[in-house]
């Protein structure tokens, strides 16, 4: 629905920013960590976001780049983890640490984190060791739009860059637009599925 909002940054608090843009002051919950990299009050800034929907609320959530965001959204898949306590985890550790004590299996490091328990530090470590390095690699990917769409069908994410770029190799050079991403999204289909 919204990949991001770009505008005047109107005001920082501890936890979220308020950015003016088409009319509108929007109130963002953001990580601490993010607000420090987002421009200065009264700068233009683009915020990449969330949007929480349930029956009796809705939040707006963002975050510094798409990377963060992909964190954020990775989080939400470990048990017991919500928006909330996702934002809270963002918050006390940056993203390089977060991805080290993953891949490393640091439950201390990840309890020291703010609100962050042992049981579910180590849920987290269960659930996305290997995933936000490959996270990463989806928002570095010039395919990006494309993998998001193939993990969406249940592809792994990793397994669908790879299928993408067999399937750009073999694509005719004149094919460009929106002719080429059909073609390549076509291509790495029936490449995932053959199991290659």
């Amino acid at each position: 629905m919204f990949n991001s909002i770009r505008g005047k940054i109107t005001e920082k608090n501890p936890d979220s920013v308020y950015i003016f843009s088409g009319g509108i002051e929007w109130d963002i919950a953001v990580p601490p960590t993010d607000i420090s990299r987002l421009p200065r009050i009264g700068e233009e800034g683009r915020i990449f976001t969330w949007l929480y929907h349930r029956e009796d609320q809705m939040k707006l959530y963002g975050f510094a780049d798409e990377e963060r965001r992909a964190t954020f959204l990775e989080l939400l898949r470990v048990e017991g983890i919500g928006p909330k306590g996702a934002l809270k985890i963002l918050g006390g550790i940056g993203q390089e640490e977060l991805e080290n004590a993953l891949e490393t299996e640091d439950v201390a490091r990840l309890e020291a984190v703010p609100g962050l328990g042992k049981k579910t530090a180590q849920k987290m470590i269960l659930a996305l060791k290997g995933k936000l390095v490959r996270a990463k690699a989806v928002t570095e990917s010039p395919y990006g739009d494309l993998v998001e769409a193939l993990a969406g069908m249940g592809y792994d994410r990793k397994a669908a860059i790879e299928a993408l770029a067999q399937a750009e190799k073999e694509l005719p050079p004149l094919v460009s637009g929106a002719e080429k991403e059909k073609s390549l999204f076509k291509e790495a289909i029936v490449y995932l599925s053959s199991g290659s």
